[in-house]
């Protein structure tokens, strides 16, 4: 028997440009209001840094300790207006082995006068841990992607650096 990694997918329609959606991943002050992050370093091209921190929480979880911690990944493409890839992302939490690696996918396409946002984590495992991590990021991705929504469709404009 083959065993599959885990994977979370989700898509959501944003009222935004493809070009405001993908600075959003990338800029610090968008990152803290849509994925509450406390700080990052995100570059927007090939072989880019992409590493984000959020706060500890104050609750633990049984299987995983602590939640928050540190996300990074390499950017191995970014292609404007259209996507990024992370390969060799990893998520370290604050009192618990890492968990990785991992890609994450992130995808726009125009629809209608919106875009379609596509977002995909895939993981390397498929064990009782990553089965509760995959558990937590899913109600976690489609909470924060709510709120990326919220964010761009109430006027909140990343900056897009020049790449």
């Amino acid at each position: 028997m083959t065993r599959r990694p885990l994977t979370f997918e989700h898509s959501i329609v944003i009222t935004a440009s493809p070009d405001a959606v993908l600075a959003a991943f990338f800029d610090p002050a968008a990152l803290m209001v849509w994925w509450d992050t406390v700080r990052s370093v995100t570059i927007r091209r090939p072989l880019g840094v992409y590493a984000i921190e959020w706060r500890n929480t104050p609750f633990s979880d049984e299987l995983l300790g602590t939640l928050g911690g540190v996300f990074y990944g390499t950017v191995m493409e970014f292609r404007p207006c259209r996507e990024f890839f992370l390969a060799d992302a990893y998520w370290l939490p604050p009192q618990a082995d890492p968990f990785g690696p991992m890609a994450l996918e992130v995808t726009c396409r125009v629809e209608g006068p919106a875009t379609r946002l596509k977002v995909r984590q895939s993981g390397s495992d498929d064990g009782v841990r990553w089965q509760r991590y995959y558990a937590l990021i899913s109600a976690g991705w489609e909470a924060s992607l709510d709120e990326l929504k919220r964010y761009l469709e109430k006027g909140g404009r990343p900056s897009a650096p020049a790449t």
